[in-house]
């Protein structure tokens, strides 16, 4: 297996299981190669704490620790948020619009560092794989990859950790406790264990991080007030916020109400049907409050042609395909859309509920006077005669012709 002609890999590295113990697995199978290790900063927080010591003591020469939380809210989740990319209907692509930054970033640092090879320690039954590898195509197209998982003797978690605990690798999870994680400012994803089998309840007291089951929810509602200009949420109950500040509030508040926790079986890239428990509970709430606010700023045929964009912008995300002509045209359209979605949202949060408490906008193409039940001297009710003559023309010459060929 050992390739000679490598001398430098730059590996994506969380400190997890699989990129743990990748560092000695790379070294052992690339004639002791230099291994700089590379942990992106897309919000997970505390999993960053002593990734260096960590990272050198299992064999790296360097460990770069790049912040890319503002890059990553700003070009990545605002922009799958304002298009209202939801894939399957429940997911809201947390793991899925991160991997894209993180590619870019690696081949920068591997050009950078003259690296012979990036490598990433997705399995080769996930969606990561592909997020990956395109993203390293789309700015490297000549750059080797390497996959250990694909190639490597080691055929599950169990196994790796025998082979963490044989290299003294130190581990945050037990055999109990080792789920398949991906945690970052938007979301955290829990895969693996009694997961796997869609007829078991998640343990929700015992997986959930970022919030609490609606059940243990508080008993009173919490009213937020988010504030949008051109689609971008810019305040929170008033107060002005960049967007990393913003999500990081949401996802307390959210999450103290046991809001954003999605369990669904999904369609992976590859073929299979995956089970997966994900807790997005600022984005939740972002996504719900946009919403609320294009139904007043959007004109109809707009809103409906944008809730099919939504859907193929959904899968590009989800299928890694970022770095493609179709993604970039698709938001040049939803950036026109969102050119009069300004206006503020008010909601109430309850035991894991979203609900509208209001909406205003200067741009809002709601008029009371025109929808009102009371008497009005905007609308001439009898216009709606002639317009459901026509509406329904198709259907009663239809109807006619049918019956007149019954009738032979």
């Amino acid at each position: 297996m050992a390739d000679n002609k490598i001398k430098k890999v730059v590996l994506a590295y969380s400190g997890g299981l699989d990129t743990s113990i990748i560092i000695p697995w790379l070294k052992e199978h690339y004639d002791n190669c230099e291994v700089i290790a590379v942990a992106a900063d897309v919000g997970q927080g505390k999993e960053l704490s002593g990734l260096e010591e960590k990272a050198i003591k299992t064999g790296a020469s360097k460990l770069y620790i790049e912040d890319l939380k503002d890059e990553f809210v700003n070009e990545y989740i605002f922009p799958t948020m304002q298009a209202g990319a939801v894939y399957e209907g429940k997911y809201l692509l947390g793991t899925s619009f991160a991997r894209p930054i993180i590619g870019k970033r690696l081949v920068e640092i591997a050009k950078a560092e003259g690296a012979d090879a990036i490598a990433h320690g997705c399995t080769g039954k996930g969606n990561d794989q592909v997020r990956f590898e395109l993203a390293i195509k789309a700015y490297a197209p000549e750059m080797k990859i390497i996959a250990p998982w694909r190639t490597w003797e080691l055929k599950s978690r169990d196994e790796e950790i025998d082979y963490a605990e044989a290299h003294n690798i130190p581990l945050q999870i037990t055999r109990e406790t080792n789920y398949s994680k991906d945690k970052n400012l938007w979301h955290l994803s829990h895969e693996g264990l009694d997961l796997e089998d869609p007829a078991n309840e998640p343990m929700y007291d015992k997986i959930l991080e970022m919030g609490v089951s609606p059940e243990k929810a508080p008993d009173e509602p919490t009213y937020v007030t988010l504030s949008f200009e051109k689609g971008i949420p810019v305040a929170l109950n008033g107060k002005k916020m960049n967007g990393v500040a913003l999500i990081e509030e949401l996802n307390k508040v959210g999450g103290a109400n046991g809001i954003g926790i999605a369990d669904l079986v999904e369609n992976r890239l590859v073929g299979m049907k995956s089970r997966g428990v994900y807790e997005t509970p600022g984005g939740a709430i972002l996504y719900h409050a946009h919403d609320v606010l294009e139904t007043i700023c959007l004109d109809k045929e707009t809103q409906h042609y944008k809730q099919q964009i939504a859907l193929k912008f959904a899968d590009i995300v989800y299928n890694g395909q970022w770095y493609t002509p179709l993604r970039e045209a698709l938001t040049a359209f939803v950036d026109s859309t969102q050119q009069t979605v300004t206006g503020e949202v008010k909601l109430k949060l309850y035991k894991g509920n979203i609900i509208n408490a209001g909406v205003t906008s200067p741009y809002t193409l709601y008029s009371e006077e025109v929808a009102t039940f009371g008497e009005d001297e905007v609308y001439d009710q009898m216009d709606s005669q002639g317009f459901i003559n026509l509406f329904g023309l198709p259907i009663k010459v239809k109807a006619m012709l049918d019956a007149k060929r019954e009738n032979k």
